[in-house]
């Protein structure tokens, strides 16, 4: 039986045929060498599931000297999954941690109740120029485990499932998709997955989750008769059955994304998200009177509190 065995829209349907609800354009920002795109939050749209963040880092070719060099800061109530699909980020947190992240595999972070990070290159990578491309996203973690233990996991990329139909090939990052489940740690009903598509091809989107996103990294994919480019968020309306395609002449890779909403309404300032306005003030003066834990090996710098 094929994993791709959603149906497809009822030709005259309306609510079928018009699955989009929103389309988010990132807005971009020149951190000196590379850009970085930011779909969420947005003002139209502050989560998709438990997403709360997403930035697209590159394409870019980073010069001798230049690159990643992120000065530990801090972060609360959320999870970072950090994945790339070129070039290398070398992190470091409180807990003792030290990964480079390479492509196709995930660092996933889960905050709690405080962690400190930093994301830098290792100097061997700077004496050349290099390519950087990937994604950092942040998922909100459930209210019952705001305040819990800090962890740090690492997947590689043969880790992580891979299955393929029909011109459709999904490397499943982290939660559940199509009947697969990716081996993360993950705190809540969630999905996230690296898609490529022939052309030609198609593929529907697995309607089980209460909310869904589909984030384009390369070439165009259509949807409903749409066709949308490189750097688009674009979130479906819950339920709603939908067919993406490949029109185009090259292969199209997008990121799905989504799962279930959070509950309660989740508050987002500077590097802090919380259930709790009153939790997010003490982080930020926990963190102006130095009370967070520093990142062995990368004491001696930081990222001030925004004021």
């Amino acid at each position: 039986m094929s994993w791709i065995n959603g149906p497809d829209p009822i030709p005259g349907d309306p609510t079928s045929c018009d699955p989009i609800e929103t389309i988010i354009v990132p807005r971009t920002s020149d951190l000196g060498g590379f850009e970085v795109r930011r779909a969420l939050p947005s003002v139209r749209r502050r989560m998709v599931g438990p997403f709360i963040f997403f930035d697209q880092m590159g394409p870019a070719e980073l010069l001798v000297g230049g690159g990643i060099d992120v000065r530990p800061h801090p972060h609360i109530g959320l999870a970072t999954l950090t994945y790339l699909f070129e070039g290398e980020v070398y992190h470091r947190d409180s807990l003792g941690t030290e990964q480079a992240i390479t492509p196709g595999a995930l660092n996933w972070m889960s905050a709690g109740k405080g962690i400190v990070h930093s994301e830098r290159e290792r100097p061997e990578r700077k004496a050349a120029s290099r390519p950087l491309f990937g994604l950092q996203s942040w998922v909100a973690l459930p209210k019952h485990l705001e305040e819990g233990d800090p962890s740090f996991e690492h997947l590689p990329s043969e880790a992580q499932p891979e299955f393929a139909d029909g011109g459709a090939a999904v490397k499943l990052i982290a939660g559940d998709l199509f009947g697969h489940k990716a081996p993360a740690n993950t705190a809540s009903e969630m999905f996230y997955a690296d898609v490529r598509l022939d052309p030609g091809a198609r593929m529907p989107m697995d309607a089980a989750h209460e909310e869904r996103g589909l984030y384009t990294i390369s070439g165009q994919v259509t949807i409903a008769g749409q066709a949308f480019d490189p750097a688009q968020l674009l979130v479906f309306k819950p339920g709603d059955r939908l067919v993406i395609e490949n029109t185009g002449q090259e292969p199209a890779r997008f990121v799905l994304l989504g799962g279930e909403a959070m509950g309660e309404k989740r508050y987002i300032w500077w590097n802090f998200v919380s259930s709790s306005k009153e939790r997010i003030e003490q982080a930020k003066e926990d963190w102006r009177q130095g009370r967070f834990d520093t990142v062995p090996g990368d004491e001696k710098d930081f990222i001030p509190l925004p004021e």
